[in-house]
């Protein structure tokens, strides 16, 4: 395993926190590496537990919408605190574990040498103490969880008795004799629900004698065991008979070595995805051979920062496939998950995707894709139910299972953001353009928005522009209104994209130059009396600084609205806004969405800064899984997803025509190489930095000219496909 691309500890796992992680984006397994009592929790997307969200509805409210526009509108600036239909605060359904696999053995005297370690260009999470050996992975080929232990004496069960495990489960076990060795099986229904789910291990033993011993069973004398696993969520009763058969298929009479075949199926898949970029920054190699745990306290090591951005990726890809990543990726050991492990669409769902794009991950944009595609119909009916109009509106919270938008309360009005869809849309906008090929999804998405807001911007201001009313900031309020208001500015940023995109990616079409044209009506910007870009853009309304969320910078990141070299008036004004925001209570998602922001805005002191809270802060578990707050605080992906994308924004940025280098570096990383980035005009990047020297290799797959950006200015760059530029930089 390379010193780099992978992690290890001396110890097992005591929280389920500190387990490895390896997962398909289906299927995630928690390896906790304990050689005398293994735990590995199992996980899958799909699995979420009925609490009344299953059949909630967004709000009927779109026949009083105009009453509340005439009385925002008339200065009334709490009206919109009463625009609900009563209902108490309703949590999507949460997200929680399927049930643990359970390897007992006969300890050792004085277990010695224990070693367990984590490779990311597989994802195997391997232990070994004392000569016994054991090796985990989840197959991105074939859907399965593989377990591998060499000459064991071992008892199995599976384990429903998870924290937070609700009382009223109804369980069931079963374990059956079977050619191979056995198949465990375990039924979980949700308590009042025919819905349920259940689990099937197949395990296949080498040698050795299978005993039963309900509800597992008992393996002694063999040579080795291999378990395969699968998890699925049903309504009503499941014939096992079939997925048994499935897993069985994947183990041939006859096959020599089963693991390696499995194994070597999965890699060709994961090894390639996680390989497209890398990043070197020079680390000490004493401090890149240290264990993630010791590694961690030294915020201040390139090596750490190399070691987070492997693990990132890694994390990122095993947690996407069916789904893009939850707050808490594809994981948790406990089923009381925080913010019910939502796919939350105000920030932190696009945060922890951010880096997709540019760091080559395909494989995480399709299951982003995938997640809108699946939820559209139910975009159509939040617009429709709440806002009168045509076309689509996309929730702030779902379960994966649900788009509609029934998670607000009167301090959370997430009913009444309409950003939501311009935001989800805007990676798929990106990937389109770095593939050169649009996207027949992508254009029907933006189609939909662009429709709902013909129908949505029917109020005028004096001056005879579009309003955006009512108008919600995730999740802050003006300071002297209340929390649905007037104009907020990523509205504004995300109707003016969103009708661009629309427009850009339906060319020919009559409803083009309407989209074009309502987007250049749409009031500017406001520049506050502290000299910020005010958060919104309607005068009078006052700004609340100490807030965790950046929404009012949208037009600067992800966007490319408002940036140093088109509107620098403007980007001084971000850059005010983002000086004069508070850190509130220091969740990880706020200190890296500040650092995507800095870096746009090519202030390298600031990403440093926001940098060093996240690192400094205890925010990553032994997993190099990350937390919500500091001090290991919640688990969560944020942090652990979202940091390659900092390391990548300020190195490279890139739009359809220019291409920025070295644009936010902090002093701490005065050398190192970064490979394989893919920029929004079609080609792929190498770039090495030394303190004297940069070199970018250019390898592009279109013909096209750019505006090269670097701290000596800006120049016109030409690019031939298949001809590789070299481009060397004396300062920069």
């Amino acid at each position: 395993m390379s010193l780099v691309h992978g992690t290890w500890e001396p110890l097992p796992a005591s929280r389920w926190e500190d387990g490895f992680l390896s997962g398909n984006g289906r299927h995630g397994a928690l390896v906790f590496g304990d050689p005398n009592d293994e735990r590995v929790v199992v996980t899958h997307h799909t699995l979420v537990r009925p609490n009344g969200g299953e059949d909630a509805r967004p709000p009927r409210l779109a026949a009083r919408l105009p009453a509340l526009q005439d009385q925002l509108l008339a200065g009334e600036l709490h009206a919109a605190e009463d625009f609900t239909d009563g209902r108490d605060l309703q949590w999507v359904q949460p997200f929680h574990p399927a049930f643990q696999i359970r390897l007992r053995r006969t300890p050792a005297e004085k277990p010695r040498d224990h070693h367990r370690s984590l490779d990311f260009t597989t994802g195997v999470a391997e232990t070994v103490c004392e000569g016994r050996r054991s090796r985990v992975f989840v197959s991105r080929a074939d859907d399965v969880i593989v377990q591998h232990l060499a000459a064991p004496d071992v008892h199995i069960a599976l384990d429903h008795r998870l924290p937070g495990a609700p009382a009223g489960l109804a369980v069931g076990d079963g374990a059956v004799l079977t050619a191979e060795g056995a198949l465990l099986t375990l039924r979980v229904r949700y308590p009042g629900s025919g819905t349920g789910y259940t689990g099937l291990t197949l395990v296949v033993v080498t040698g050795g004698r299978t005993t039963l011993t309900p509800p597992g069973l008992r393996v002694t004398g063999a040579e080795s065991v291999l378990l395969l696993t699968r998890v699925l969520r049903h309504t009503g009763e499941l014939d096992t008979a079939p997925p048994a058969r499935d897993l069985r298929r994947l183990v041939p009479e006859g096959e020599a070595d089963p693991y390696t075949t499995l194994l070597d199926r999965h890699t060709a898949l994961h090894r390639t995805a996680y390989e497209r970029v890398t990043l070197d920054l020079g680390g000490d190699p004493a401090e890149r051979a240290l264990p993630g745990s010791e590694l961690l306290t030294r915020p201040g090591s390139p090596a750490l920062l190399e070691r987070l951005f492997a693990a990132g990726r890694h994390h990122l890809l095993s947690a996407s496939g069916l789904f893009p990543p939850r707050l808490t990726g594809l994981w948790t050991g406990d089923w009381n998950t925080a913010w019910s492990g939502a796919f939350t669409n105000d920030a932190n769902l696009n945060l922890q995707t951010a880096s997709a794009v540019a760091a080559a991950l395909p494989e995480v944009t399709e299951a982003h894709a995938t997640l809108i595609g699946r939820q559209l119909a139910d975009w159509g009916e939040n617009a429709r139910t709440v806002f009168g109009a045509r076309g689509v509106v996309a929730p702030a919270h779902t379960d994966g299972e649900s788009g509609l938008s029934y998670h607000f309360s009167r301090e959370y009005p997430l009913h009444l953001w309409t950003a939501g869809a311009d935001w989800l849309l805007k990676p798929l906008v990106d990937h389109d353009e770095t593939t050169g090929a649009r996207d027949p999804r992508t254009a029907h998405a933006l189609a939909q928005v662009a429709l709902f807001y013909e129908d949505f911007l029917n109020r005028t201001d004096k001056d005879g522009r579009p309003v955006v009313v009512p108008s919600y900031s995730p999740e802050n309020r003006p300071a002297n209104a209340g929390w649905g208001a007037i104009n907020a500015a990523m509205d504004l940023s995300a109707a003016r994209h969103a009708l661009l995109a629309a427009a850009g990616h339906h060319p020919d079409t009559p409803e083009a130059g309407r989209w074009r044209a309502l987007a250049e009506r749409l009031p500017p910007h406001r520049v506050n009396a502290d000299g910020a870009l005010a958060e919104w853009a309607w005068p009078g309304l006052d700004d609340t600084y100490d807030h965790r969320h950046l929404s009012h910078l949208y037009g600067v990141w992800p966007l490319e609205e408002i940036n140093p070299y088109d509107t620098p008036d403007l980007a001084a004004a971000a850059r005010r806004a983002l000086e004069l925001r508070g850190a509130e209570n220091d969740s990880a998602h706020g200190h890296l969405h500040h650092a995507l922001v800095a870096a746009r805005l090519r202030d390298g002191e600031r990403v440093a800064h926001a940098l060093g809270q996240v690192l400094g802060g205890d925010f990553f578990h032994a997993s190099l899984m990350s937390a919500h707050y500091p001090h290991r605080d919640v688990y969560n992906a944020d942090a652990a997803h979202t940091l390659p994308a900092v390391l990548i924004e300020m190195l490279v940025q890139s739009t359809p025509d220019r291409l920025v280098l070295l644009p936010a570096l902090p002093a701490a990383y005065p050398q190192g190489q970064l490979r394989g980035v893919r920029t929004r005009f079609g080609a792929r990047l190498d770039l090495t930095w030394t303190p004297n020297e940069a070199t970018a290799v250019i390898r592009p797959s279109r013909t096209h000219r750019v505006e090269l950006r670097t701290s000596s200015g800006a120049r016109p760059l030409d690019l031939a496909a298949g001809e590789d530029h070299v481009l060397t930089l004396r300062t920069w």
